[in-house]
């Protein structure tokens, strides 16, 4: 046995030997069973050897389609798993083989031409065998031929064409020979290369699609003709539902299995899909719905239990807060009643000292009457008596009262010592807050000197305390002598605000378009622990006056000069300590009343206040406002009902008040308020301007008790001139004096306004019209007299007014009449100065003078943040909304498009790039769109832009993910694309930042209906540019900027990866038609990032650099 099997081996050695020698032609052992195998090993690795050749030259050129030439290669052409079509045809060809295969010069030349656009598939350039003059039989489709038995060839030489016209006959299976050369090439793995049959009823050579040729009857139906894309060589490609794996062999695919097009193997379903026998696709609608049930269910747990632990949180926090209101209210009630009943002891001990005293005084009068001297008496019986009946009794007098026995040399009575005891006893203090230390240990009085309280119940229990004790000492106030208003004053525990006076001198603002007085020569002073009314006729200038004061007068000219504290300072280097309330209500309606002033206070208090005194000032507004019913009701909005009109307003002001303001300037505050509501608020205000606030304010006609509340009035004439400045309780005798009396049951304000309106005469002897009350004002004071004004002043006695005002005529009376192109010029001059002033003001870093330090920009971002939350739980529904909307986009696209295989599924994608960046932009609108006036106040009042911007940012993040896996739910189970889903998700959640960045800016630089119609043009259009022809480099260029273009780039080339052997020719072919790279995905990824970014940052210097008009 050992030497029959050396025999054999030495044979076969010799047979490879030779083979490695000689052609495979010169053989007469190819019938050979043994021999077979070796000879065809041989071939294949003569093919694997042309195949690596071509890998390394052609991928020079076609890299933009090869993204790893060994895998694509390898993938297309490793026939070593099954060589039998290789054995089919070398038994067919006699070992002609190696001379029937095409060289590396003609498979390039063959590829070379299928890159050419202008060439077809089916028909190549003329060559060296097949032209006008040589056209054999081998040059017809699915035919080839063999060189001249005396010519080699070298498979590896890609520079000449061999002469191959002898021995022509039908290309083998598993070969392909294509019409206009003369040689074999492989069919690639995923094709299916039988040879064809000729039907006699129409000529054609099936499966392919080529006909015989004329005039030749010998002529027979070859192999296959053309290897190229899909869609000139479909019938090459392996057909869907069935796999090939091999070139030769077509089997269908199996129940629980499903094969794509081109395939080379089965594969299997998963579990919930449905696959039937002869299945292309899987059905995987049934993960579609699951992942939609378990998106929806983490939706609803999201959003539900989120909803959930703040409602609980907010019940706890109330009934913290109830529990620490009612333990406060018990014990100042309980510290009233020891009070009451101390007071009480006092009195009567006092009373009993002073009928022992007199009983004594009598006693000493009896026995020694006769060493009574009057004037060495130190106690006489009428201070007794005033001693024994002053109120009130205080400790000093008591404490003086006890001089006189000690003085005496006796020692005081016992019911002295026992008062005495309870004055001294520290263990009895006034301060509830002591009283609390000592009950409860773990609540601390007082929260500057001892440990911080942390816990809600803790910090309830110091904030109602110290209320408690205001009010107590409020009502302690009512009656205080002048020793308490000794200590009032010299109070050092109470929080000082830094004083704030403002003065005006000749205030005069002139519209610079169109030469209009708004305000003239203004004068006067509004001071700090006073409310200031601006009063007058609609048209007057209030507003305006106030908006002056406040440093936001916008194209205007303003003369004269306005003083901060005597001092020329900006009113900006105030502005922490400045509250401005406007006339309309902007306050956030989806949150309650206590989140909005809680907010406020965190964002606008100072940064070392701790979280018990921000706590206690929330809880003294909310108090002194009368808010505390609805504190837990949301304000609301237009379409959602809140609170009632008055309590909206007086959260509008509690929003400036939390925040402990030292100017205060409140534009038309009762407007829409009943007088209740209206005095509730005056009050508050009241407690305000007791702290030194200087508050001013415009009213329109209040009522007659609104009006006494007033320390100070400025009425206003039309025109802006002024007609009184000075004390509220003053204007009645001013204005007599003047000759003008209110008549009775009339309320004085409405009686003054109607006379500057000019709907009431002035009675009396005064003579007056309304138009010469701003003069006789100015002769009152010794005020300049405008130029224009002189005439009207003649009437009165000029020795009066102590100069002329030297005042440039605005009027524009002294001006030659303008043409049409200068009056338009000028417009476009004075617009161009206002968005530069406004941009000017934006952009202002003033000095800070007012010694408050606000929490820095990470502390407002995080309570940005909070407040964005709550708001975006609060609009489940519009986000349910929004989602339904995508998911219903998702499945109309999905059914209506299905991938294709020739354009790897861009139409598809570019459906959805449309679909997705339209109603994305759309719902990302909202985000600032509706908070624009919000963001106008808060921005004014000081908080940082860069974290409200954040914030909203931050949170629209989590729409941003969640929305490409809604979509993607549908649309990637109903298309079934070959990319991963994972792909399709990357590319999608980069395409939803982008295209959210940009509505931002849209939303910031338009109106809300002008952004919405920008959100849906400019996916369709940027969609059209980029899926035009490159041709022009100028319309490149455009397609560049376009985020379309790389979306829908990124979607495709994720799918072109994954179309792998007979489909290399159909990637090269469309991704070189696109003007893609396949090299390019995380680029295109990369770019959609990067334009995120840009337009927030675009979005974000639009937001803090055009602001409201």
């Amino acid at each position: 046995m050992n030497s029959k099997h050396f025999v054999v081996l030495l044979w076969l050695l010799i047979v490879v030997l030779k083979c490695h020698c000689q052609e495979i032609n010169d053989y007469d052992q190819i019938d050979n069973p043994a021999v077979l195998p070796l000879i065809t090993q041989l071939v294949y690795s003569r093919i694997s050897n042309l195949t690596s050749l071509l890998n390394q030259e052609i991928t020079r050129d076609s890299t933009f389609c090869v993204k790893n030439p060994d895998s694509d290669w390898n993938q297309a052409f490793n026939f070593s798993s099954d060589l039998s079509f290789l054995t089919s045809c070398i038994k067919k060809t006699k070992g002609d083989i190696t001379k029937r295969l095409c060289t590396a010069a003609e498979v390039k030349f063959y590829l070379n031409n299928l890159l050419e656009k202008s060439t077809s598939a089916n028909y190549l350039k003329p060559n060296n065998n097949c032209n006008l003059t040589s056209w054999v039989s081998g040059c017809e489709p699915g035919w080839a031929c063999s060189v001249h038995s005396s010519q080699k060839i070298d498979l590896k030489n890609s520079k000449e064409i061999p002469a191959r016209t002898s021995n022509c006959q039908a290309c083998c299976e598993g070969f392909f020979c294509p019409h206009g050369i003369t040689c074999m090439i492989p069919c690639p793995l995923g094709s299916y290369c039988p040879l064809a049959t000729l039907n006699k009823t129409t000529g054609i050579c099936e499966p392919y699609l080529y006909q015989l040729p004329p005039m030749q009857p010998n002529h027979t139906c070859g192999g296959a003709n053309i290897w190229a894309d899909i869609s000139s060589s479909g019938e090459m490609f392996c057909s869907a539902g069935s796999y090939c794996p091999t070139t030769t062999k077509r089997i269908p695919c199996s129940s629980g299995h499903y094969c794509r097009m081109g395939s080379t193997s089965e594969k299997r379903c998963f579990k919930l899909s449905s696959c039937n026998s002869n299945t292309a696709t899987q059905n995987m609608h049934a993960y579609g719905i699951m992942l939609i049930a378990a998106l929806s269910t983490l939706l609803l747990i999201i959003y539900n239990c989120s909803d959930q632990v703040l409602t609980t949180r907010e019940r706890r926090i109330a009934k913290s807060r109830e529990a620490a209101a009612r333990s406060a209210k018990k014990t100042a009630n309980a510290h009233q009643r020891w009070k009451f009943a101390k007071d009480a002891a006092k009195k009567g001990a006092t009373g009993l000292q002073a009928q022992l005293s007199r009983k004594l005084s009598r006693k000493k009068e009896t026995a020694h009457l006769g060493k009574f001297k009057i004037l060495n008496q130190e106690t006489s019986e009428t201070d007794v008596e005033l001693l024994s009946h002053s109120q009130p009794i205080t400790s000093s007098m008591v404490a003086s009262s006890s001089v006189v026995p000690r003085e005496s040399g006796k020692k005081p009575s016992g019911l002295m010592h026992i008062m005495h005891e309870i004055e001294n006893d520290p263990n009895i203090n006034d301060n509830p807050t002591i009283e609390i230390e000592t009950r409860d240990k773990s609540v601390t009085g007082n929260v500057s000197k001892g440990k911080q309280p942390h816990t809600h119940t803790q910090i309830f229990k110091y904030a109602y305390t110290q209320l408690e004790k205001e009010k107590a000492q409020q009502q302690e106030n009512k009656n205080l002598t002048f020793s308490g208003v000794i200590k009032m004053a010299t109070n050092t525990e109470k929080r000082k605000r830094p004083f704030i006076e403002i003065s005006f001198k000749d205030l005069t603002l002139t519209l610079k378009a169109q030469n209009k007085h708004i305000l003239r020569n203004v004068t006067g002073k509004i001071k700090p622990g006073r409310i200031t009314a601006v009063m007058g006729p609609s048209g007057a200038g209030k507003t305006t006056l106030l908006s002056a004061l406040a440093g936001k007068a916008f194209g205007c000219l303003v003369t004269g000069s306005i003083l901060i504290n005597g001092r020329n300072e900006s009113i900006h280097s105030f502005k922490k300590i400045i509250g401005f309330v406007p006339q309309d209500d902007v306050v956030h309606g989806n949150l309650t009343v206590e989140e909005n002033l809680w907010f406020s206070a965190q964002c606008r208090l100072s940064a070392d206040l701790s979280k018990p005194e921000k706590v206690l000032v929330v809880e003294r507004v909310i108090e002194f406002l009368g808010l505390q019913s609805v504190r837990n009701s949301l304000v609301g909005t237009v379409e959602k009902r809140g609170v009632s009109g008055g309590q909206r307003k007086r959260v509008n002001v509690g929003l400036e008040m939390v925040m402990e303001p030292s100017l205060l300037i409140l534009d038309e505050p009762t407007s829409g308020l009943d007088s209740a509501s209206s005095q509730l608020l005056l009050r508050a205000l009241r407690r305000e301007a007791l702290e030194g606030v200087n508050i001013c304010m415009v009213v329109h006609q209040p009522s007659y008790a609104l009006f006494k509340m007033f320390d100070d009035l400025i009425l206003l004439g039309k025109g802006g001139l002024t007609v009184y400045h000075g004390s509220a309780k003053k204007v009645e005798e001013y204005f007599s004096g003047l000759g003008i009396n209110v008549p009775e049951r009339i309320n004085p304000p409405d009686y003054f306004i109607d006379i500057l309106e000019g709907i009431v005469v002035p009675g009396g002897s005064s003579g007056l019209s309304y138009k010469e009350l701003p003069i006789r004002w100015m002769l009152h004071n010794g005020y300049p007299i405008p130029l224009d004004m002189r005439q009207n002043a003649e009437q009165f006695d000029m020795s009066q007014s102590v100069n002329s005002a030297n005042e440039i005529d605005h009027d524009g009376s002294g001006n030659v009449e303008k043409t049409f192109a200068g009056e338009l010029w000028q417009d476009v001059r004075n617009n161009v100065e206002l968005q530069g002033e406004k941009i000017r003001f934006n952009f202002l870093k003033s000095k800070d003078l007012s010694d408050r330090k606000t929490p820095g920009v990470f502390k407002q971002y995080k309570y940005f943040l909070i407040r964005a939350g709550k708001q975006r739980l609060r609009e489940a529904r519009i986000q349910a909304i929004d989602y339904l909307i995508l998911l219903l986009a998702g499945a109309c696209l999905g059914s209506l498009t299905k991938a294709s295989d020739q354009t790897f599924g861009a139409a598809g994608y570019t459906y959805t790039v449309i679909a997705v960046s339209l109603l994305c932009k759309v719902a990302a609108l909202r985000s600032f769109s509706l908070d624009k006036l919000h963001y106008w106040r808060e921005s004014d009042s000081g908080m940082s832009s860069l974290a409200y911007f954040l914030s909203k940012d931050t949170i629209d993040h989590f729409n941003t993910v969640i929305k490409p896996v809604v979509y993607l739910s549908m649309f990637y189970f109903f298309t079934n694309p070959r990319s991963t889903f994972g792909d399709n998700y990357v590319v999608l959640l980069c395409l939803v930042y982008c295209v959210t960045g940009i509505a931002y800016a849209l939303s910031i630089l338009f109106e809300p209906g002008a952004a919405q119609l920008w959100s849906v043009l400019l996916p369709v259009v940027l969609t059209l540019i980029a899926t035009q022809p490159k041709d022009n480099k100028i319309l490149k260029d455009i397609a560049n900027l376009c985020y379309s273009k790389w979306a829908l780039q990124a979607f495709v080339i994720a799918n072109a990866e994954r179309y792998q052997g007979v489909w290399l020719i159909s990637r090269c072919g469309s991704l070189l038609k696109s003007g893609y790279d396949i090299h390019d995905w995380s680029l295109c990824i990369s770019i959609l990032i990067l334009m995120g970014v840009i337009a927030r940052a675009i979005a974000f210097f639009c937001m803090v650099t055009f602001q409201k008009k």
